[in-house]
């Protein structure tokens, strides 16, 4: 019999913005595999018995090989479990979901997948900023800040990257933000651009420094760190801020 597999977004880590179809695809699970930033207090909501296999990914870190993640999916579900894919964030955004589900289809075996709060959307809540502006930022745009080798993109859109009209989220962007810095000038962007590096975000020490994109640039040349995070620039700070 072959089991089931539920890709589950976990939201940003935050056991408050898991979604009530979240939890329940987590209490009903045989197996769970989970990243690094989908545990602590999310997997209480586990029944006891089921098998929790962590699968996370941080760099500069050993971790399981994508494939090897791909194929316990399909080895546990092939077995007939209900198997639960447990993604920070959302699983569509920068999750690597298409290779898992290539794998479940070459396999035969269903799923379904269930969003969750992206770190992005949180992030802006914690910051209290909206992502969009009525006149100032009518687009929102989610780009990587590395590529597979751990470098800045090299195909990356720079005048969309640098439209000052538009809200830019980074993913994983601390290792390049100096990079990506430096081309966002040379195609217009303004350094005194408002910015907001937010780390460990829905955790207990999510930590939020608001500068503008030079200042962020010049002290994560020096200061990087190892917690995860996100850098959001754009329109984000109103008329009446300071």
């Amino acid at each position: 019999m072959t089991g089931f597999v539920s890709f589950v977004g976990s939201g940003p880590g935050d056991p408050e913005l898991l979604t009530l179809k979240a939890v329940d695809r987590l209490r009903r699970a045989d197996v769970v595999l989970f990243d690094d930033l989908s545990s602590g207090p999310l997997l209480d909501h586990i029944r006891a018995g089921a098998t929790l296999v962590p699968v996370g990914k941080r760099a500069g870190r050993p971790s399981p090989s994508q494939a090897h993640v791909s194929q316990l999916l399909v080895d546990h579900a092939a077995t007939g479990a209900h198997v639960v894919r447990l993604k920070s964030g959302d699983p569509a955004i920068f999750g690597r979901l298409e290779e898992e589900i290539v794998a479940l289809r070459t396999a035969g075996i269903a799923f379904e997948i269930v969003p969750g709060v992206t770190s992005a959307s949180a992030a802006a809540a914690a910051a209290a900023i909206p992502l969009t502006r009525r006149l100032s930022a009518r687009r929102v745009q989610f780009v990587t800040g590395h590529d597979v080798t751990g470098g800045l993109p090299g195909a990356l859109n720079m005048a969309a990257l640098a439209d000052a009209q538009a809200t830019t989220v980074v993913f994983m962007p601390k290792r390049t933000f100096a990079a990506l810095f430096a081309q966002l000038c040379a195609h217009g962007l303004s350094p005194d651009t408002p910015a907001l590096l937010a780390e460990n975000v829905g955790h207990p020490d999510q930590r939020l420094h608001r500068s503008t994109i030079a200042g962020l640039a010049r002290m994560l040349a020096t200061e990087l760190g190892s917690a995860p995070a996100l850098i959001l620039y754009g329109p984000l700070r109103g008329e009446d801020e300071a």
